[in-house]
């Protein structure tokens, strides 16, 4: 019979000490001889008690949500058109946000134009940088026009050295740390950007401003997969968590909220980088399409919704002929396991040979999206470029595929059909539904509309 294991082994080790019987001194560990009065083998041991808490009388108790008065502080505006929408209604007093992205992608300059028009405003505003010098934070802010006297800046990377500005009588109403992964607490060990130090300094930070009206926006780092590094905790603990993205190839940048305690989530703007910093692109509808040749084929053009804002994008697709065992088959800009999916879809539906054809898709002006509505994008675009037809000059397309060629509705049907109006798009190529009845229902019906036959 096998002996039972011993779980002691597993168990957290026990506090013990040694106490002499003869002159009841303690030592952490036994001796044959007292190192107090030198008697042999008088050391016995003793459990070590851990020291008694003090007993903690709870002051809270719970109330009714009418009787409670509502929150007095009231949000102030960025100065930045379009980003107070995007927050919901501005900064707000206490509140803490966390703006991720990837190295050179523009986050310190935005919060620095951000920390500079508060101070135009008259805000007393300090920006504390890990990672930057003095010298090197003020070639920017001259570079971006962003000099003002109520705008103070910090180089340090120790919390104990800013945390006392918010302490005082005349706190900053805006703090910007960046980054949080190069801040180090005294009352924590490890390296900066440790796990133990981002929730430490995080924890403080947060708890200091919400506690004392100040606004704080902390940077974050990003992981080689795109998410915010350090414990997932530092997006639970903020209020708001933005992510600027983009290809720094080119000049635009993507705006996300993807958590929103004082507004809307999942909300989009659009930065277009210039010489003296981001600016707002007021109706990035056709933004991304550039200078389009309608003429040729393999291109679609599609109206994509990314959050609740809808624009015009173009999907372009080459179907050249494969001299290769294994066809190549490229996406730039959505998930290859959709195009691969979609490929399938041709093939069994409209029998085409696309098994011997190297596929090469994107999405125009280097965006990235997850919308499903691209699906119909996507196959317009390579049947064109298998047939060697453009399509339409005007025609606008959205809608999912399924694994049996039908064609489903997607999100905000409602708002894209009026974008798509909007900007004088025809025809206007959706899926069929209740309040459609006209659209398409599958991929026959798609390859017929656009080329007068199924492939």
């Amino acid at each position: 019979m096998p002996s039972r294991p011993n779980i002691d082994i597993f168990m957290k080790p026990r506090q013990i000490s040694y106490v002499c019987s003869a002159c009841a001194a303690e030592t952490p560990r036994w001796q044959g001889q007292c190192p107090q009065c030198k008697g042999w083998n008088s050391l016995r041991e003793a459990p070590k008690s851990a020291p008694a808490k003090p007993g903690h009388v709870s002051l809270a108790k719970p109330v009714s949500l009418m009787d409670e008065a509502e929150a007095a502080a009231e949000s102030w505006k960025t100065g930045l058109p379009g980003l107070d929408e995007l927050l919901g209604n501005g900064l707000m007093p206490g509140a803490s946000m966390l703006l991720g992205g990837e190295p050179g992608i523009g986050k310190s300059t935005l919060l620095l134009q951000l920390a500079a028009q508060a101070a135009k405003a008259g805000r007393r505003v300090v920006y504390v940088s890990g990672e930057e010098s003095l010298g090197q934070i003020k070639s920017r802010a001259q570079r971006l026009g962003s000099v003002v006297a109520q705008l103070k800046a910090m180089s340090s990377n120790r919390l104990e050295d800013f945390l006392s500005l918010i302490l005082q009588p005349d706190a900053p109403a805006l703090l910007v740390v960046d980054s949080i992964q190069t801040i180090v607490s005294d009352e924590s060990e490890g390296l900066p950007g440790s796990v133990s130090q981002v929730r430490t300094v995080a924890t403080r930070l947060v708890e200091a401003c919400k506690g004392h009206g100040v606004c704080l926006i902390l940077v974050g780092h990003v992981t080689k997969d795109g998410a915010i590094a350090g414990p997932k905790l530092l997006e639970h603990m903020v209020d708001t968590v933005l992510s600027l993205e983009g290809d720094r190839q080119h000049m635009f940048r993507l705006l996300r909220v993807s958590k929103n305690r004082f507004g809307p989530s999942n909300e989009l703007l659009v930065f277009q980088m210039e010489q003296h910093g981001l600016t707002v692109v007021p109706d990035p509808s056709e933004y991304f399409l550039g200078d389009r040749d309608t003429g040729l084929s393999g291109t679609a053009l599609v109206m994509a919704l990314d959050g609740y804002r809808p624009f015009a994008v173009e999907v372009q697709a080459l179907a050249t002929k494969s001299f290769l065992p294994m066809p190549r088959r490229t996406v730039l800009g959505f998930d290859a396991n959709r195009l691969h999916l979609l490929l399938a879809v041709l093939e069994k539906r409209l029998r085409l040979p696309l098994g011997q054809f190297d596929i090469y898709t994107k999405i125009g002006g280097g965006l990235r999206l997850q919308d499903p509505g691209l699906d119909l994008g996507v196959v317009a675009a390579v049947l064109s470029s298998f047939l060697d037809k453009p399509l339409p000059e005007r025609a606008v397309l959205w809608g999912e595929v399924d694994l049996n060629g039908q064609i489903r509705p997607v999100l905000a049907q409602d708002v894209r059909k009026r974008q798509a109006d909007r900007l004088g798009y025809t025809p206007i190529l959706t899926p069929r539904s209740a309040e459609n009845p006209k659209g398409l229902s599958n991929v026959q019906e798609l390859a017929r509309t656009l080329f007068g036959s199924e492939g």
